[in-house]
């Protein structure tokens, strides 16, 4: 199944959908050397995968599997909507004018964001992408359709539920984000219905699952729910980032709240330019060592 999606403004089509990549590596995500984004999901529908091009009036998606129909409803949804007026920041506006057509990606699918964002709780990044990479492609399924190599599905809430807890332990996962992940499979139904709730409500239905919190609901509604004012309020490096980039010293988490609030609601637009602004917080100490347990 094919479809076009006609654009009026501009849409940076890779720095877009970025924060659903998990890791260069991640099975569920390729881009291929033409160009074209490779994406695979599970869909109400069923497995799905699909190819994104950025043409010279908007998009091209062609989608295949019991899920195409689904994904290709979403498109708009997908890569969101770019905030085209200026912050009146002078670092903001210019991350803009050099990175023009950012969108906050909306897939519909929370428990595929769910389940990477908790293995990313408490550990390096590193660690985290390598447990979720490792996971996926021994438990997901081959995405259908003429897929680049390797492009899997991610697993369903039952597979993730019946994995063994010595393969978690293989993937360098603890017990206590193992324990996060299998709550939130037993309850993915009612997780999945946060996509048509308002936000506090799409709030409230995530963090009650236990080890769920805020930072980890944020990070799972700028990506499956489409929050443009999403903040991960507790992330090792983000107030830091913030604060060096808008104020030029370190804040803390209260201080970064205080400092966005003028850019409600686009609290996550200001991030992510934050973040492709090219500002990086000083290095006062060592980086987090990374903890391999697995040998124990």
């Amino acid at each position: 199944m094919e479809r076009a999606l006609r654009l009026d403004g501009p849409l940076d089509l890779h720095r877009t959908l970025a924060p659903l990549r998990h890791a260069a590596s991640d099975p569920t995500h390729r881009t291929s050397p033409d160009g074209a984004i490779w994406r695979a999901t599970r869909t109400p529908d069923g497995p799905a995968s699909y190819r994104l091009v950025r043409t010279a009036t908007g998009l091209s998606c062609t989608a295949w599997g019991p899920g195409a129909g689904w994904v290709l409803d979403g498109l708009p949804e997908l890569v969101g909507t770019p905030h085209v007026t200026p912050f009146g920041h002078p670092l903001l506006d210019r991350a803009q004018r050099t990175c023009p057509g950012i969108g906050i990606p909306r897939t519909r699918r929370v428990l595929e964001s769910l389940v990477p964002a908790v293995l990313e709780q408490k550990v390096t990044g590193k660690e985290a992408r390598e447990s979720y990479v490792l996971l996926v492609r021994r438990y997901g399924e081959p995405a259908p359709g003429p897929v680049p190599p390797g492009l899997r599905v991610p697993p369903s809430a039952e597979t993730w539920r019946h994995i063994p807890s010595w393969e978690w332990h293989r993937a360098g996962v603890d017990p206590r984000r193992m324990r996060t992940v299998l709550a939130a499979t037993r309850v993915a139904t009612r997780l999945e219905e946060a996509v048509d709730m308002d936000r506090a409500d799409a709030y409230a239905r995530l963090t009650a699952v236990p080890g769920v919190g805020e930072w980890t609901a944020a990070e799972v509604a700028v990506r499956a729910l489409g929050d443009t004012d999403a903040v991960s309020v507790g992330d090792f490096h983000l107030a830091g980032l913030v604060g060096w980039a808008l104020v030029g010293r370190p804040v803390d988490d209260a201080g970064m709240v205080e400092l966005l609030e003028p850019w409600r609601p686009h609290r996550a637009h200001v991030v992510r330019l934050v973040e492709l602004s090219g500002v990086a917080k000083p290095r006062f100490g060592p980086r987090l060592a990374v903890q391999d347990h697995r040998a124990h």
